[in-house]
């Protein structure tokens, strides 16, 4: 693995990056609160097969890109760094991963941008529109979601969360991410300015506009016993994908699936590249 800084008209990311350099390129987009470091086994698992891997620290958890109005992370900014990070690493295509947040982001991206998308691997994040509906719709979701409301609190919520060793904030955890993971994770949490700026994802304000249905060949993984995303979210999320599509339930596991079932996710989402495209070494 190399450590990459990627800069965009936006400031300076800071990335991982791994396999050929002529592979076929796949950026993954972690969620909160956590870091590129989520990615670590599937970076491996995507470079031993010929893939060329980038998992930037997004907006906010990047020093370089940490603006402090809450209004500077709103979806569609958060897709332009998307972009901005594609064109800067020079990739006409590529295939996008997202987890949490980050699902939310390539959700978006799929949605504005299908042409520059090869594949779309989202983990966990059920489809906006269908995350809306259940939250109309289904009490068991809208209780799942209570939370978003209370973390634009601020700075109550940090200051709760960063209290005593930083309990609360590992215990989002719930367990099922390494401890050497939580550890580091709490640590970049703790940096001056880091958390507020990851919990502004949360304070932006409304998208602009509606989100539609995407397109592009789709994988969506979810795990049975996610505390965030119920779910009616997660079968309903089919409906909004017009391409191709494949939806894989993991049972038993977490909201944290990268990291408490890697074996898994790493078999699906070779599958699902395999399955879409010229192959491992074509750009």
């Amino acid at each position: 693995m190399a450590e990459l800084s990627i800069s965009t008209a936006a400031g300076v990311f800071d990335a991982t990056a791994a396999g050929p350099p002529g592979g076929r390129p796949v950026l993954l987009l972690h969620g909160f609160p956590q870091t590129r470091l989520a990615w670590e086994r599937q970076i491996t698992a995507l470079a031993a097969q010929g893939y060329r891997v980038v998992a930037p620290d997004q907006r906010g958890y990047s020093p370089g890109v940490r603006p402090e109005r809450a209004e500077d992370y709103r979806i569609t900014t958060l897709v332009d760094d998307v972009v901005a990070i594609a064109q800067e690493l020079g990739w006409a295509t590529f295939d996008l991963v997202g987890h949490d947040w980050g699902g939310a982001v390539a959700w978006w991206t799929a949605d504005a941008h299908p042409a520059l998308l090869r594949t779309l691997t989202v983990v966990s994040t059920p489809h906006p529109g269908a995350l809306a509906g259940a939250l109309r719709n289904d009490e068991d979701q809208r209780a799942r979601s209570l939370y978003m409301r209370d973390w634009r609190q601020a700075p109550e919520t940090e200051n709760d969360m960063l209290a005593h060793d930083a309990e609360k904030l590992r215990g989002l955890y719930g367990g099922a991410v390494p401890q050497a993971g939580v550890d580091a994770y709490v640590r970049h949490m703790s940096r001056p300015g880091a958390l507020t700026a990851a919990l502004n994802w949360y304070r932006s304000g409304r998208p602009e506009r509606a989100i539609g249905t995407v397109d592009v060949p789709t994988l969506y993984v979810w795990s049975t016993e996610d505390i965030s995303f119920g779910p009616v979210a997660a079968r309903e999320t089919g409906q909004w994908v017009k391409g191709p599509y494949r939806f894989e339930t993991v049972e038993g596991i977490s909201h944290w699936i990268p990291e408490e079932a890697p074996e898994t996710l790493n078999r699906l989402l070779l599958e699902h590249l395999r399955a879409h495209g010229e192959g491992h070494g074509t750009p």
